[in-house]
């Protein structure tokens, strides 16, 4: 009898583990750590709480909130308008948000300090949810303020909204004009005599072809096509960014425009010197240089910013929205860390939204070439090191795991081990995540290395 027991137990148990996958694992393993699923149980790593009085949080207009910054013990109270973000990104349940600090009757904007970043007012939540890493955008632009070439500042928090746990957010600084972020001059009234912002992007979000969808009240497109042929329907648009829309006057568009296309021009001619006077070269190899590391699939043709001020040179940047590289992207070869993504017109010739010829022609110019040469060997010794970039990586992964950030996110979002549109690689775990992304890096530095070395 105590046989036939022991035989139907061992049965059980071998029907139970057949069954059991990689998020059963997660799921059973939640119970093993503290879930804080209510804000007064939450452990010290840094958090932001957000109150909407139960309001739902749209994609506009900005709804009234109040925000609790909680920060080694210590509480800052803010209020905040807020609304969800982004283009692709707002099909996901976890939605990322923009939000403004307010006065405290909501009715003007004021510059607070979070995260310790230099004061402002523009303030995003970045909340990862296809890449599985958590920290593809942080490390980014991370490695991209470690060079020199300024970017976004980035802090995790735990983000609670109406008391219910959100997962593991990036705070991020929004671009715009402020000595603290694009540091150009502030443009008064109608005169040209100031800074300007401008984006490569998509003319309108919906991604439907351009002649139903150009407005030149808010971008203009280029005199060039992909090839550098002179086109009436280029499909490159620049956005403005700064000024807004509303406000840039049409002076100021002139000027922007001519400058765009006297840089366009000057390129395709043989005159380097004449280049070099209009464009800032050390921004334009750094641009390069991450979006190439990263392999970026919607490098040089969306989120694709510049800026220029009235007496200064053109320059790119700064680098903007990198969720869907190192290789986290199934089509266009976006995975593969061989080749390179400036070239994506001829890997992706359907898309419509293409990368400018600039890249290609800088590509074939000696002064471009050499440039790159010298800034790479000199990163490669340093800040883009291989064991600098992995430790990096590393120290964010160690931070989220020790403070059980990383199961909370899992366990509030549970997609480890699923297909999320575009990943390349589904691991079932956050660690097989992170060593795909490391392993992945290695090789694309490998071929860089290869790559750069020997141009000539």
């Amino acid at each position: 009898m105590n046989y036939r027991f022991l035989t139907f137990f061992a049965f059980l148990i071998f029907v139970s583990c057949s069954k059991f996958d990689a998020q059963d694992e997660l799921s059973t393993n939640s119970n093993t750590f503290p879930f804080y699923d209510n804000l007064s149980e939450a452990n010290n790593f840094p958090k932001m709480v957000i109150s909407t009085n139960n309001q739902e949080i749209f994609d506009e207009p900005k709804i009234n909130a109040e925000l609790k910054v909680i920060e080694e013990s210590i509480e800052l109270d803010y209020k905040i308008a807020i609304e969800t973000r982004g283009s692709s990104s707002q099909m996901f349940p976890k939605k990322s948000y923009g939000f403004e600090t307010r006065s405290s009757d909501w009715s003007d904007d004021i510059d607070v300090n979070l995260g310790g970043f230099p004061e402002e007012e523009d303030w995003i939540l970045y909340g990862p949810y296809s890449d599985k890493s958590l920290i593809r955008n942080k490390l980014t632009f991370d490695l991209s303020n470690s060079i020199g070439y300024s970017a976004s500042r980035t802090k995790f928090y735990n983000l609670f909204i109406n008391n219910e746990n959100k997962g593991l957010y990036v705070l991020m600084e929004k671009i715009k004009r402020d000595k603290n972020r694009v540091d150009i001059s502030k443009l008064e009234d109608d005169s040209i005599e100031g800074g300007y912002i401008i984006k490569i992007d998509k003319p309108t979000g919906d991604g439907e072809s351009c002649s139903t969808c150009y407005d030149d009240s808010f971008s203009f497109s280029s005199r060039y096509d992909t090839n550098g042929d002179i086109s009436d329907q280029s499909n490159i648009f620049f956005i403005y960014h700064y000024p807004k829309p509303d406000d840039i006057s049409q002076d100021q568009k002139d000027y922007i425009q001519s400058v765009i296309f006297e840089f366009e021009s000057v390129l395709l001619s043989e005159n380097n010197e004449e280049l070099l006077n209009l464009i800032d070269i050390q921004s334009f190899i750094d641009f390069f240089i991450i979006n190439e590391l990263s392999k970026n699939p919607d490098g040089y043709r969306l989120s694709t910013f510049l800026n220029k001020d009235f007496n200064g040179k053109l320059k790119m940047g700064p680098i903007w929205d990198f969720n869907l590289a190192f290789a986290n992207v199934d089509y266009c070869d976006g995975a593969n860390p061989v080749g390179w993504i400036y070239n994506f017109n001829s890997i992706c010739p359907g898309d419509i939204w293409q990368v400018p010829f600039w890249w290609e022609v800088l590509m074939q110019k000696e002064v471009f070439k050499t440039a790159l040469k010298n800034r790479w060997s000199s990163l490669r010794s340093s800040s883009l090191s291989n064991s600098t970039i992995l430790n990096t990586i590393d120290s964010y992964t160690e931070n989220l795991k020790s403070n059980n950030i990383t199961n909370q996110n899992f366990y509030v979002w549970p997609v480890l081990g699923k297909y999320i549109w575009p990943n390349f690689f589904v691991g079932s775990t956050h660690e097989e995540e992170i060593e795909f992304l490391k392993s992945w890096i290695d090789d694309r530095l490998d071929w860089m290395d290869n790559e750069i070395n020997s141009l000539n």
